[in-house]
């Protein structure tokens, strides 16, 4: 906003208007005029009609502790998958004497009550297990090889999957496409006129899909945002990048209410840029939709919205350069073919607003370039989400007249097309003088899309209407919104239909109306305990987990995948598809993703006799300490580390010396993976260390291990290597007592 405004001011004074400004980074909100010293200060909201922007104290830490708790908060009885064991149960936390040290454990139970004692040091190798509704897994034995067989089997099959999208992954960046020009001066007029803040994400989304339009192949990117995160704002610089080298764009959207609510947000973004923005769905009139279409082919329409209409055979572009698809799971198969077709040389950009697990299936193989945006818009509020028993008319009646009394609109929805007119005359009872419009899918088009008008046209309070406002409707205008029978829809439709609200800066309510709590199913119960609990903004990703646990995976994945997570887990299944996935790129694919940097092993094992653990008298909770396990097993940056000892000082106070031996372990094990060892075993005041075991491996030829050679050499009487079997090499370093000694010795090696 600076760099705009001085441009402006550079203007006047090429006219010889001279003007004294001086630029101040300060937050103020609102200017004011100060007589006595001649001065105005102004604010770049009021300058350029922008939101003012709104902070939400300590907001990010509380979505990041939803997260982080429903992920990590195991409790004993609940189903894990260990990586190298199978499906057990979670037993909670364990105290062992080790050599007459104390150690904690997790305790898992497996099969026959057999019982497996689980480091703390290798809890990256747990994970929850989450499958399908209702189902309970079947326990592994341990000491069998089943498990193996079928992780084995489950590899083959990811792989087979990801062969068929990297081939087309390939074909992508082998085939030539438009390479758009950089960013004109009215480009960065479109993007400093957006009356919000960008959020960090939404600008880094913005310029990774410039960048990629700017590239010679074509680009294939899916956008992944919550609820009103400012998916549709990315687009549409997009779409105006492709307008300003001449090119057309084509905006694909599920719903007919979705396509003019989006011709009305372009239209309204782009007005004052030399592009022309139309839009075709069912209610367009034959004689409309000739005259588009006429227009289109001849390259007068810039920008085309539409449902799968766009898609056929007779919609002919002039130039097409840019698809962009809102939704795409969406649509039916046959749309989705035309889509592949349409797709092969243009640039494509995919918008989806399902919450982060549903998008597996697109960030897969790497065959799809992906951008999340997870940071919410500055200005939002949590949305404050009520449960209502029955329809109690005095909370109902409260909620509307509070809302029109701020100036404000209502949604109510009512997903029963037969009664809606009976609930339109309950309203009218309730709230006399308030204005009502209905509107649902079996309506003549033309008769629907006035009353959408009109409600965004606030010539109505009220909008009584079935799902139909589920996806898209941005109305900051409304925001209080009743769902009707709330119990009768999935969780994450409920999210989406609470995202309708709470789309400016000002507080929203999302009412659920729900019979007596006897009366609903236990899913039921428990999807609307999520919604009610998840109302920060933001809480898709924890929604979305939650969804797991509820209905299951294997609605989230196509059917050939859904079968191997039923077996062992939605998370342990994530982790086999990685493996998979590096392993495709480092052998067949090796051309296609360049050089990548070598990693001599997957992971390093690290084991003690030493008293490493957080104390009971330090931290006396179970769950905290676990999760400060779970959180520390999975860090290996020294900046994370930092952050999570101040945090640990703030909560705890001083950190006794067994904790800060438990950080070193972590430092340890990474600098132990970047020089090739497998395992690291630190007991009888000795290091017994275990190199890759492949003696093919690049690290044997490498400095690294030539410094371990001179490492050996220059300490004979500590240190051996020797060979066990055929595979393994062994570095012995005898007289290592503390964790603190051993720290220092990785430190040598790796200088």
């Amino acid at each position: 906003q600076e760099e705009r405004i001085k441009n402006i001011l550079n203007e006047y004074g090429q006219k010889g208007k001279i003007i004294q400004v001086k630029y101040l980074d300060f937050p103020i909100s609102s200017g004011f005029i100060d007589n006595e010293n001649k001065l105005s200060f102004f604010t770049d909201h009021q300058l350029f009609d922008r939101y003012n922007r709104y902070r939400i104290l300590d907001n990010s830490n509380k979505r990041e502790q939803l997260t982080v708790d429903d992920l990590i908060k195991l409790k004993p009885g609940d189903f894990v998958t260990h990586m190298d064991y199978g499906v057990g149960k979670f037993s909670g936390l364990e105290k062992l004497v080790n050599n007459g040290k104390e150690q904690e454990a997790i305790r898992l139970i497996y099969k026959n009550n057999d019982i497996l004692y689980v480091s703390i040091h290798s809890l990256h190798k747990i994970s929850r297990y989450t499958s399908s509704e209702g189902s309970e897994p079947t326990l592994n034995r341990l000491g069998s090889k089943t498990w193996q067989a079928l992780k084995d089997k489950t590899k083959k099959k990811v792989k087979d999957i990801a062969k068929d999208l990297i081939k087309l992954y390939a074909q992508r960046k082998a085939s030539s496409g438009f390479a758009f020009s950089e960013d004109s001066y009215m480009q960065n007029e479109l993007e400093a006129s957006f009356i919000y803040e960008d959020t960090p994400d939404q600008y880094k989304a913005t310029k990774d899909v410039k960048k990629d339009m700017e590239q010679t192949y074509p680009m294939d990117r899916l956008i992944c945002a919550d609820v009103g995160f400012g998916k549709t704002e990315v687009a549409i610089r997009a779409a105006f990048k492709a307008v300003a080298d001449s090119k057309q764009v084509a905006v694909l959207v599920p719903t007919t209410i979705l396509a003019f609510q989006h011709y009305k947000t372009f239209s309204e973004r782009l007005k004052n840029m030399p592009c022309k923005v139309d839009y075709l769905n069912r209610f367009r009139s034959a004689k409309e939709k000739s005259q588009i279409l006429k227009e289109l082919k001849e390259g007068k329409i810039d920008i085309l919205i539409g449902t799968h209409i766009i898609a056929n055979k007779n919609t002919e572009f002039k130039d097409l350069g840019l698809l962009i698809i809102d939704e795409e799971q969406k649509f039916g198969v046959s749309v989705k073919e035309k889509i592949k077709q349409m797709k092969i040389n243009i640039d494509t950009l995919t918008l989806t607003a399902t919450p982060i697990p549903r998008t597996l299936q697109f960030s897969l193989m790497g065959a799809r370039d992906l951008s999340i945006i997870n940071t919410p818009p500055l200005n939002r509020q949590p949305i404050n989400t009520q449960l209502v028993y029955s329809l109690n008319e005095q909370i109902i009646q409260s909620a509307i007249v509070e809302e029109l009394n701020r100036g404000g609109q209502v949604f109510f929805v009512h997903n029963r097309v037969q009664s809606l007119g009976n609930m339109e005359a309950f309203l009218h009872k309730l709230v006399p003088k308030a204005r009502i419009g209905v509107g649902h899918g079996q309506m003549d088009g033309k008769e629907l899309e006035q009353v959408m008008m009109d409600f965004i046209n606030e010539e109505y309070d009220i909008l009584l209407s079935t799902t139909i406002v589920e996806n898209g409707l941005d109305i900051p205008n409304a925001n209080t919104i009743i769902i009707n029978d709330a119990q009768n829809y999935g969780l994450s439709d409920l999210h989406q239909l609470r995202g309708r609200v709470g789309r400016s800066n000002k507080k929203a309510f999302c009412y659920l109306i729900i019979p007596g709590e006897h009366l609903l199913t236990e899913q039921a119960y428990k999807r609307l305990q999520a919604i009610c609990e998840f109302s920060s903004i933001g809480s898709g990703f924890s929604i979305a987990m939650r969804d797991l646990d509820i209905r299951g995976a294997g609605n989230i994945l196509g059917a050939e995948q859904s079968g191997f997570i039923t077996d062992i887990g939605y998370d342990a299944y994530n982790k086999i598809l990685s493996e998979a996935m590096e392993e495709l790129k480092e052998s067949e694919f090796k051309n296609l993703y360049g050089e990548k940097k070598n990693e001599y092993v997957k992971e390093c094992t690290i084991e003690t006799d030493l008293e490493v653990l957080i104390p009971d008298s330090y931290i006396t909770n179970i769950s905290e300490r676990f999760k400060i396990y779970k959180e520390l097993d999975s860090m290996s940056e020294e900046e994370e580390l930092q952050k999570l000892s101040s945090e640990l000082r703030d909560r705890f106070g001083k950190i006794p010396q067994q904790t800060l031996d438990l950080f070193d372990i972590v430092r340890i094990r990474k600098s132990a993976k970047e020089m090739a060892m497998e395992k690291v075993v630190l007991k009888r005041d000795k290091c017994t260390i275990t190199f890759v075991r492949n003696r093919e491996s690049e690290f044997y030829s490498s400095e690294k291990f030539q410094k371990i050679l001179t490492f050996v050499n220059q300490f004979p009487q500590r240190c051996s290597l020797k060979e066990e079997g055929a595979e393994s090499l062994l570095l012995i370093i005898n007289n290592i007592k503390t964790i603190s000694q051993a720290k220092k010795m990785f430190e040598y090696l790796m200088k």
